[in-house]
């Protein structure tokens, strides 16, 4: 390649190099970045509104008028091949004194199950605290499913709407909404850890999980739109 091709080659490489870095740059000063986290509690309001929306398996809005917690896990992985394994991000809200939804603490969903299964799956989970021991032990930073906590499949249909309290064992009820090869996702052994960096970045500073559930903590506007879907759902008609 002589000089004059050379140069002309270098100039066609410099300007690709300034478009690919200058482009992120304007699509940033067009649409700003969310605070951090906001972007999973959008997904989380639309998971719960689409599993609450069901009509046969959906969340009852009786149960959901009782909850003492609920956590919300957009797009659960579980893959295995011999031996499985789970993630999730998702949020946690409380219901307080005072009968209002806390602020939301991040959290992960973390665990293993054995088996010979073939396959991947990816689903929406949302999880129903009945009592307030098990939305208390979150703020411990480690709850183990199924060990520490029992947890089963949630009333579905008519008859749970029906009653005027459900009266069932479990601590926990699950459900959930598949989109691959698996049909549900196996929750024992699963574990619920608080999301220490994700909370520091939503809230702009280091709060321990107890103060951001049980106490008054500035959030951006998202948050309210939480709450005020959660409540929306729990006085819905019965279908």
């Amino acid at each position: 390649m002589d000089e004059k091709k050379r140069l002309n080659f270098l100039s066609i490489m410099f300007l690709i190099f300034c478009l690919l870095t200058s482009l992120p740059g304007l699509t940033r000063a067009d649409q700003p970045a969310s605070k951090p986290g906001e972007e999973r509690i959008e997904r989380a309001i639309e998971v719960v509104k689409d599993l609450a929306s069901l009509s046969e398996e959906g969340i009852p809005a009786k149960l959901l008028e009782k909850a003492q917690g609920i956590a919300i896990f957009p797009g659960v992985v579980k893959a295995a091949w011999g031996i499985g394994g789970q993630y999730g991000r998702g949020i946690v809200v409380v219901r307080r004194e005072d009968g209002r939804w806390s602020n939301p603490l991040f959290i992960n969903l973390i665990g293993g199950s054995f088996g010979w299964q073939i396959g991947v799956q990816k689903a929406d989970l949302v999880l129903v605290f009945k009592n307030r021991r098990g939305v208390e032990n979150i703020a411990s930073n480690k709850i183990t499913l199924g060990a520490d906590m029992s947890v089963s499949a949630g009333p579905v249909g008519r008859s749970a709407e029906a009653s005027t309290d459900i009266e069932m064992e479990a601590e926990i009820y699950s459900y959930s909404k598949s989109k691959g090869l698996f049909a549900g996702i196996a929750l024992k052994g699963g574990t619920l850890r608080v999301d220490r960096e994700a909370n520091s970045a939503f809230y702009g500073e280091s709060l321990a999980a107890s103060k951001i559930l049980y106490q008054e903590t500035k959030a951006p506007a998202v948050v309210q739109k939480l709450r005020q879907t959660l409540d929306e759902l729990a006085k819905r008609p019965a279908k």
